[in-house]
């Protein structure tokens, strides 16, 4: 069923004009529009202060964190020197090439700008970020599956799927594109919403960030192991070992780290408004500290 359902998707979703408009980029337009509702709710839930001056700078600083580290990332960690032979290269998104590694860089680099704008405390924005993300994980994962790239190893479960036209070859592999989208997707959004509900979740700033980085490197190190390795680097260090495991290594590290951190310090979520909010404000969402 799967092999039918990939074989009749195309790649591209529409055409304005002469302009195909991609699932890809869809899902990337689709997560943040909808990433941004789930803040908001999530901001209002916590009884924090909010404007939506607040949240497009978030959202601006999201988009260009994860583009810009999503892109240097793949070129540093997988372009295994291409690019800097091909530098023109390196501005053809519309040839591929993204990293999720690379975008969590990226990530920690624009989340402390926009709390500096914002005068949101950096970790309480990085905790509504992550609580939102899955959704943006499991769009962007289904693309790959639609655009048959990121496929798996061979195998001879009944859902396996012949990647023949994207050189997957004629036998079945496993859609590792969507396995990543059911467990750092919906199972990531699933457990960070049941934990975002919990009286303890704005009291243990930096929390979810830590449970976040955590389940997206057991995720990905256990999905390596039948996800087929980008064919210019290969297998590190054996015949095993692949670059989005040592990727994902220090985010597990560095998540449990925020976790313990977060538990110790028990400093409470704050939101400050970025302009002075106003009782009669439509756009604003109120509450106390």
């Amino acid at each position: 069923m799967l092999d039918d359902l990939y074989h009749f998707l195309d790649p591209t979703a529409f055409w304005l004009g002469s302009f195909p408009v991609r699932w890809y980029g869809l899902g990337y337009f689709f997560g943040l529009a909808i990433g941004a509702i789930v803040i908001l709710r999530t901001a209002k839930r916590w009884n924090l202060k909010f404007t939506l001056d607040s949240l497009l700078v978030i959202i601006l600083a999201a988009t260009l964190g994860i583009i810009i580290g999503g892109r240097v990332g793949f070129i540093l960690f997988y372009g295994n020197g291409y690019y800097f032979a091909h530098p023109l290269e390196i501005l053809a998104i519309n040839n591929g090439g993204m990293s999720f590694h690379g975008g969590v860089i990226g990530m920690a680099v624009a989340v402390p700008i926009a709390a500096r704008l914002t005068k949101i405390a950096f970790l309480t924005i990085a905790d509504l970020v992550v609580i939102a993300a899955p959704i943006g994980i499991f769009l962007v994962r289904c693309a790959n599956f639609i655009n048959g790239e990121l496929w798996g190893a061979v195998t001879d479960l009944p859902w396996g799927v012949v990647f023949d036209d994207s050189g997957g070859g004629t036998l079945p592999r496993h859609p590792t594109q969507l396995y990543e989208a059911c467990l750092e997707g919906i199972v990531m959004f699933v457990v960070l919403q049941v934990l975002s509900r919990r009286k303890s979740a704005t009291s243990a700033r930096g929390f979810h960030v830590g449970i976040f980085l955590c389940l997206y490197a057991i995720f990905r190190i256990s999905i390596e192991f039948v996800r087929q390795p980008d064919v210019q680097l290969g297998y590190l260090f054996g015949d095993w070992f692949t670059m989005g495991m040592l990727l994902s290594l220090p985010l597990l590290a560095g998540g449990i780290a925020l976790v313990v951190y977060s538990q110790i310090a028990k400093k409470p979520q704050r939101g400050e408004p970025i302009v002075q909010m106003l009782a009669d404000s439509n756009d604003t969402l109120e509450g106390e500290e």
